[in-house]
């Protein structure tokens, strides 16, 4: 890591709402060497918005954006991203205003995206134990379920906890990603590695802690329940489109292209003829059996195939180079 991290363009973009108590503090503990700190007012109906207007006449490095309708988290931070673009950043990275974050943490964060390691960098909270027994329990469940089904979703089976909004990001990959695609509700950080998978960005943990006060999380968990399973299975389909039928075709597109039908195959026709002959209580010929069994066991074999290539397909090299 360098000594002198005032040499680059770095941005920290915070979105917020209803943070009137912490983003204070926050923007107080955004160390000097940041060039400039994007805040995102996101139609907050407290005292956000004088929060940020009293931190901005003490620190000139302070540009507020403000949006006279509620957009959510993504909303907010493509409108951020948007700002920092057109600042130059060399290297985004993103801040919550509740606090959550340590910026003590930042030099971690964005080193291997100085040292052309990695074009995108996320905290991860489940590297530290300590730390991990003071996040609430159904936090803990939850993002270990949500994480599983996140790999899949996105591609990135090398990536835990999916929902960590402490990342950085190099401006150079960000300009290649299509914000006009990126979810603008909690579903913002998923979204954006489905995108950067799409553009082989290599991606990187890095274990930081979290840190938990009174405060409480505007995420319920009924929302992600009911909100999240078809977000995750709709990216999940366009990324198995995308990358194995559109932008390339490799054995894997061939395994599923032949082990999915003859699974379903299998699975259908196996049931309805189980169903046919249990009804008239007679035994189904061996052959019929036979012929289900086989088709489900092979489609299985084939599709395991490809899962193994996917968990093979993890973009590895960085898009961009080291910053000097």
């Amino acid at each position: 890591m360098p000594a002198n991290l005032s040499q680059y363009k770095i941005v920290v973009v915070i979105p917020a709402y209803r943070v009137e108590h912490e983003l204070g503090e926050v923007l107080a503990s955004i160390p000097p060497y940041v060039r400039h700190i994007v805040v995102v007012n996101d139609a907050s109906p407290d005292r956000t918005a004088e929060v940020i207007s009293v931190a901005a006449r003490q620190d000139e490095r302070i540009i507020t954006v403000s949006h006279t309708k509620n957009r959510g988290v993504g909303g907010a931070m493509i409108s951020g991203y948007k700002k920092a673009l057109e600042l130059g950043a060399q290297i985004v990275v993103k801040l919550d205003g509740d606090g959550q974050m340590s910026t003590d943490n930042i030099p971690r964060l964005i080193a291997p995206l100085i040292a052309g390691q990695a074009d995108f960098t996320k905290g991860n909270r489940f590297r530290d134990f300590r730390a991990l027994t003071q996040m609430p329990f159904i936090r803990r469940i939850g993002n270990v379920a949500l994480s599983f089904l996140a790999k899949s979703a996105t591609g990135y089976w090398n990536c835990f906890d999916p929902t960590n909004g402490f990342l950085a990001m190099r401006g150079e990959v960000l300009e290649q990603l299509p914000l006009e695609h990126i979810h603008k509700s909690y579903f913002f950080e998923i979204s954006q590695l489905s995108q950067l998978y799409l553009i082989g960005a290599c991606i990187r943990d890095v274990p930081i802690p979290a840190r938990y006060a009174d405060e409480s999380s505007s995420l319920s968990i009924l929302k992600v329940l009911i909100e999240f399973p078809p977000l995750l299975m709709a990216a999940f389909l366009r990324r198995i489109l995308l990358h194995y039928f559109l932008y390339d075709f490799s054995m894997g597109s061939m395994y599923m292209l032949v082990g999915l039908p003859l699974f379903l195959f299998g699975l259908v026709f196996g049931s309805i003829k189980w169903i046919s002959f249990a009804s008239r209580d007679i035994p189904a010929p061996t052959g019929t059996v036979m012929l289900a069994t086989l088709t489900v066991i092979i489609g299985i074999q084939f599709l395991l195939s490809a899962i193994s290539i996917d968990l093979q397909s993890v973009p590895r090299e960085p898009l961009s180079r080291p910053l000097k």
